[in-house]
């Protein structure tokens, strides 16, 4: 069995909207990690600790950006904005195929 190691989130697919790009943005957004912090390299493991992290971290807010206060709400809607307007520009369709 080979271990798995995230690309990052600047190589990861969908501009980053993946499930683990996902995480990295929100650890962005609560301190979990430094802006600056990709997570490429990063194993299982370490994943799974971040994860944890990032699951505590968005509890008291119920796992709602509507919940945040109003810092961590605006810095989360810029991240995902610039997100989202990148994977569009790279071609990102966030409409469902038939078979999604």
């Amino acid at each position: 069995m080979t271990q798995q190691f995230y690309v990052g989130i600047d190589n990861d697919n969908k501009g980053g909207l993946t499930h683990l790009g996902r995480m990295v943005r929100d650890a962005w957004v609560f301190g979990i990690i430094p802006d600056t912090e990709t997570c490429e390299g990063w194993d299982g493991a370490r994943m799974q600790g971040l994860y944890e992290k990032v699951y505590a971290a968005w509890e008291p807010y119920a796992h709602l950006p509507s919940r945040l206060p109003e810092e961590l709400r605006e810095k989360h809607a810029k991240l995902y904005a610039e997100a989202i307007n990148a994977a569009r520009a790279d071609g990102w369709d966030a409409e469902l195929g038939e078979d999604e």
